[in-house]
C-alpha cells in the first residue's frame, strides 16, 4: 500500500492488513479475540465502503484516482476529501473512530494472552497505515492543483450523501459501542459456548 500511486489500489492493499487483524482476533479463540475480529469486520466494512464510494466521486469528477492527478483536490472537493480523511483516520485507529474500538479490542485480546510483541506489531501496522493515508492528505491539501484537478468541482450530492452515512457511522460507532461491540460480544460468547 505504501508504494502505490493508484489510491484505489492503495486501499485495496490496505485491506490485506485489516483482514490480518481480523484473522489475528479469531486466532486467539477467546471471547475478547472473537469480539475484536467481529467488531473489526463490521467497522472495516463501513470504513472501506465509504472510502471507495468517495473515491468513486473523485473518479467521476477527475477521471483518475492517481496520486499525481489528485494534487490540490482537497480544495476543489472538500467534502469528498474530508470524508476520505475521516475514514482514513478510522483505518489508522484514531480515538473517536470505530477503527480505534476495533484495534483496542485486538490489543486487549493480545494482552489477555500475554502477547506483548503482537501489541507492538499492531502499533507498527497502524503507523504504516498513517504513512499511506498521510501521503493522500499531503497530495490533496499541500500541493498546488494538478492540471486535471484545476477545473474539478465537488462530487454530486447523490454520491456524497450515502458515503457520508458511512462517515457518520464511523464516528458514531467510535463513540457508542453498545450495538457493535455488544452484539459481537454476545456472538463470541455463543460461539465459544458451542465449542466447549
Amino acid at each position: 500500500a505504501l508504494f502505490q500511486d493508484d489510491v484505489k489500489r492503495m486501499f485495496a492493499y490496505s485491506s490485506v492488513a485489516q483482514i490480518g487483524f481480523i484473522t489475528l482476533g479469531i486466532s486467539f479463540v477467546t471471547e475478547a479475540g472473537l469480539t475484536a475480529a467481529m467488531t473489526h469486520l463490521f467497522n472495516h466494512a463501513i470504513m472501506k465502503a465509504g472510502i471507495f464510494m468517495l473515491l468513486g466521486g473523485v473518479m467521476f469528477r477527475l477521471a483518475s484516482v492517481k496520486l499525481e492527478d489528485m494534487a490540490g483536490i482537497g480544495r476543489k472537493m472538500p467534502f469528498t476529501m474530508g470524508g476520505i480523511v475521516i475514514l482514513g483516520l478510522g483505518l489508522i485507529g484514531t480515538p473517536g473512530t470505530s477503527g480505534f474500538i476495533s484495534k483496542w479490542w485486538i490489543v486487549l485480546a493480545a494482552l489477555e494472552k500475554d502477547q506483548w510483541w503482537l501489541v507492538a506489531l499492531i502499533l507498527v501496522a497502524s503507523l504504516i497505515t498513517m504513512l499511506y493515508v498521510g501521503r493522500i492528505v499531503e497530495v490533496a491539501y499541500f500541493r498546488e492543483p494538478s492540471a486535471k484537478a484545476a477545473s474539478v468541482r465537488e462530487a454530486p450530492l447523490a454520491m456524497l450523501i450515502p458515503a457520508y452515512v458511512l462517515v457518520a457511522a464511523t464516528i458514531y460507532f467510535g463513540l457508542d459501542t453498545n450495538w457493535s461491540v455488544g452484539l459481537a460480544q454476545q456472538a463470541a460468547a455463543d460461539l465459544l459456548a458451542g465449542l466447549y
